[in-house]
């Protein structure tokens, strides 16, 4: 019961600051909380039960090192916002097709069709995690959960109200944001009263980690993606300011993930029979009583709220793409059906594996933007190291493509 207290302190703590007007009219924590809800959203709770399954407690090894890999990459494409685009919009003028353009227009075409596989992946996800809130798991009525919000989603979208329902995720992203806070206050405490009485211990032993485990970890990229849609944001924000706060969103995202996983740990052995995506909702079961049901609706409302923005930007990349060949609500019907084959010719887990292997191939495209680019900045400060750094991170991203498994394969 105390526990519950503690979380609902918590929370109200954390409704109090961010739904403050100060924070609310703040344009950095505005350009902040785009990336940073994109990356916490839902591979903050479908990693645990995956990474802890796969490798045990190694598993903040190896979030830390996703979140690395996620870090690179970030930093290449805060380069490609503060010059590449510089280029890119000067060619377009100029009316030049030239290499820098064409991986450009390639890599947003190749972020559109990663859309696709993201909003099923959200929605088959919301599903999970609604039927386990109330103690249930069925895979065929998960799929007709994520295949009716995918449809809603395409005629809305179709008859171009969409922008009006993506009101409710700046609010979704808040309430999502407060219940990860209490869930870690939770965990803290909960932590606290285990070492206060001598009880905290970890009893399983640690995991073989082999060239599958690897595999596996690649295929998660996913649950540390998001960072990219400071990108997009640039008709509100300035390159400086995006580049900034998509750092501040990555380094914020990396506390968080480092500090839920530490305190996760010690529930670890619990899982054991548990090893849907959706476990985590039985688990925090056993710090407060009251958590299963907000994470519940933290999930869903994040996961909702994310396939519309996914919806949105991937209908907005084919417009920009076509060059407006294709128009934003004839995208609909099209995205809607490639999402809902997706969710009935795969799992959950393949979907996870071919969403972070999507992503992974956007942000190798971007990587080669960048290098064509730096070729292009000869009086450029470090251009040698920044050249090597980004053909490197390139090449992790290409192994992801090529070598990333989903858990269980």
């Amino acid at each position: 019961m105390l526990n519950s207290v503690v979380v609902f302190v918590a929370m109200l703590l954390g409704m109090l600051v961010l739904f403050s007007h100060r924070v609310r009219a703040s344009e950095k924590w505005q350009a902040t909380v785009t990336p940073l809800a994109s990356i916490i959203g839902s591979g903050f709770l479908v990693s645990v039960p995956i990474i802890a399954k796969e490798i045990g407690h190694w598993a903040i090894i190896g979030i830390s090192g996703l979140i690395l890999a996620a870090y690179c990459v970030g930093a290449v494409i805060r380069f490609n916002i503060l010059y590449t685009e510089q280029i890119v919009e000067q060619q377009q003028q100029e009316g030049r097709i030239r290499l820098t353009t064409s991986l450009e227009k390639l890599s947003q075409l190749t972020l559109a069709f990663a859309y696709f596989i993201s909003i099923a992946y959200y929605l088959v996800l919301l599903g999970n995690f609604l039927l386990k809130g109330f103690g249930y798991e069925h895979r065929e009525i998960a799929n007709w959960i994520g295949t009716v919000l995918t449809v809603f989603i395409g005629l809305v979208g179709f008859s171009g109200g969409l922008h009006l329902v993506e009101r409710v995720e700046k609010y979704a992203v808040s309430l999502n944001l407060t219940v990860i806070f209490g869930l870690l206050v939770g965990l803290l405490f909960y932590n606290g009263e285990l070492a206060f009485s001598g009880q905290w211990e970890v009893t399983d032993g640690l995991k073989a980690v082999g060239l599958e485990k690897v595999q596996i970890m690649l295929g998660l990229l996913i649950v540390v993606q998001g960072f990219e849609t400071s990108k997009f944001i640039g008709d509100e924000y300035s390159p400086k300011m995006r580049a900034e706060t998509m750092r501040n969103a990555q380094l914020y995202s990396a506390v968080i993930y480092l500090c839920f996983f530490a305190l996760l740990t010690v529930l670890f052995p619990l899982l054991k029979n548990d090893e849907s995506v959706s476990g985590i909702i039985t688990l925090v079961g056993h710090v407060a009583i009251v958590l299963p049901l907000l994470l519940t609706l933290g999930a869903v409302a994040s996961q909702f709220g994310a396939s519309v923005a996914d919806s949105i930007g991937s209908a907005g990349l084919l417009e920009d793409v076509t060059n407006r060949r294709v128009k934003i609500r004839h995208a609909y019907p099209f995205i809607t059906f490639v999402s809902v084959t997706l969710i009935w010719s795969t799992d959950i887990l393949h979907i996870i594996t071919l969403s972070s292997r999507a992503f992974a191939l956007f942000y190798m495209l971007q990587c080669c933007v960048a290098l064509t680019a730096l070729w292009q900045l000869k009086g450029m400060r470090n251009r040698v190291g920044m050249f090597w750094f980004t053909g490197a991170t390139g090449l992790l991203c290409a192994l992801v493509v090529l070598f990333g498994i989903p858990s269980g394969a």
